[in-house]
């Protein structure tokens, strides 16, 4: 585990907030020069607690909707598995693919905009893989709310609103072109690419770059430029939470109770799964049952069952889809 002091937590978390603001800026909000602030981001980058820098794009904005499919193996080699995962990551619709430890062994998310093309995709996986799926949940991902990195630094950002953004399907759709395509194509794995690199990646002026991504944020495409953390360097393991509900009415009372815990980085609603589910930063399983435990007694009699999910590996998360002109 890599020791991190209260300067690097703070810099990571100025590098959530907002990556692609300048070393100056987050120089005056932690206390240092840009000259350090430099210097640790790239020691950061080099001790592999820094991965990447990507940017949170709001496909629903562009038409699209959201599957996610769980699958639980049987009869499976380590070959096949591979090959199964091979095969998701490489499908061009895929958000993500995440090997995980629990009830289920992946996660797939994938953008549809034309449910009967899923429907003959899904046909033709069954064809090729599904005689090794021993169960399959196939499920719509309505809403998705994420929070602010406050597990990294717990005792500073008790008491502020830490939602950081969300996601939700319906409402109002853009079509981009060409350009604004390749923008977000660039941004989307590379958020801190400097303007002018970006400008001349896509054969424009810096005043065109600027234009776009300030519309693209307007539209709320873009909902934000953050930082990849390798948690497990910091002695974190991400951790879901699926609530199951017996009295429904109370699925509103849970989610603000849940919002306010400093461990909280994504909540999850879905059709065709849990009611209810909260991707959490924590140390180990124990103190994921104690927040479970909570959950019971402070709502009892309101949830059926808790089952748990353990993210072990991500395999590909891009988020933007394949789009062609």
């Amino acid at each position: 585990m890599q020791h991190l002091d209260l300067k690097d937590r703070k810099i990571l978390y100025e590098l959530d907030m907002n990556c692609r603001q300048s070393n100056v800026k987050i120089g005056k909000k932690v206390g240092l020069s840009k000259e350090v602030v430099k210097y640790r981001i790239k020691r950061m980058q080099d001790e592999g607690i820094i991965t990447y820098f990507w940017t949170a794009i709001n496909t629903y904005k562009l038409g699209y909707e959201v599957i996610r499919i769980y699958i639980s193996f049987q009869d499976v080699s380590s070959q096949i598995k591979d090959e199964i995962i091979h095969y998701f990551v490489n499908c061009k619709n895929a958000w993500a693919v995440i090997s995980l430890a629990g009830e289920v062994d992946l996660d797939v998310i994938l953008w549809v905009k034309d449910f009967n093309e899923f429907y003959r995709f899904w046909n033709s996986t069954l064809e090729h893989f599904g005689k090794y799926f021993g169960h399959q949940t196939i499920s719509t991902l309505n809403n998705v709310i994420a929070y602010k990195k406050t597990y990294l630094l717990p005792d500073e950002y008790k008491n502020i609103d830490r939602e950081l953004y969300r996601l939700s399907s319906g409402g109002d759709t853009f079509k981009i072109d060409e350009v604004d395509y390749q923008l977000l194509n660039e941004i989307a794995v590379n958020a801190r690419i400097p303007l002018i690199e970006l400008a001349t990646k896509l054969r424009c002026s810096s005043q065109t770059v600027t234009y776009r991504l300030n519309n693209l944020i307007k539209k709320d495409i873009i909902k934000a430029f953050r930082v990849d953390v390798n948690i497990s360097k910091l002695g974190y393991e991400k951790f879901g939470i699926c609530i199951y509900l017996k009295d429904h009415s109370k699925k509103r009372l849970i989610q603000d109770s849940i919002k306010n815990n400093l461990y909280l980085e994504y909540t999850d609603e879905a059709i065709g799964w849990a009611d209810l589910q909260f991707e959490l930063i924590v140390e180990n399983m124990n103190k994921l049952l104690q927040i479970a435990e909570e959950f019971n007694l402070e709502f009892p009699g309101a949830i059926r069952k808790q089952t748990f999910i353990i993210a072990q590996k991500y395999h590909r998360e891009r988020w933007l889809p394949e789009m062609s002109f």
